[in-house]
């Protein structure tokens, strides 16, 4: 349920639920197609979204195609987890304000995992995907079983994002 500041955000940026937890709009998707070398056909070159993680929501862990820009907006400070793709090198990221150790963007690489979650009542991101997000580029580690078996293994306190 939203409340207070993440309700007022949601529905003046008309966001929608994520399937990767939270609320989300596109608001950029270049008219510029691109093809990827990897051979996964033609994309935007860019898409940019508005990314709400209200309070106890996270983003779950997923993988993407694309490089992916996390900037951070406003609200409480963002932990934004990164994992290699066989899965060994487990990153994380503070999102937020310098004051308080944080950065206001962090890259994604293609390929790689990614999850989040908010430290407080709510955080406002925006991710930006070049080449352009496609969900046919997309999947959640709770969709691939022996990733997600692999996770909880290897990254317990992590798994808290599947």
């Amino acid at each position: 349920m939203l409340r207070g500041r993440a309700a007022r955000l949601a529905h003046d940026l008309e966001l929608e639920p994520h399937p990767e937890g939270g609320y989300f709009r596109e608001v950029f998707r270049s008219r510029v197609q691109v093809s990827p070398a990897d051979g996964r056909g033609r994309r935007a070159a860019l898409t940019t979204i508005e990314f709400l993680l209200p309070e106890a929501a996270v983003s779950r862990w997923h993988q993407v195609d694309s490089d992916e820009v996390w900037h951070f907006y406003e609200g409480a400070p963002l932990e934004l987890w990164m994992l290699s793709p066989d899965l060994a090198g487990l990153r994380r990221h503070l999102l937020g304000p310098s004051e308080i150790g944080g950065r206001y963007h962090q890259t994604v690489p293609a390929g790689w995992w990614q999850g989040a979650r908010g430290t407080g009542d709510y955080s406002l991101v925006g991710c930006t995907v070049g080449p352009g997000f496609d969900f046919a580029d997309f999947r959640l580690a709770a969709d691939v079983p022996a990733v997600a078996e692999r996770m909880r293994q290897r990254h317990p306190a992590a798994a808290v994002l599947l």
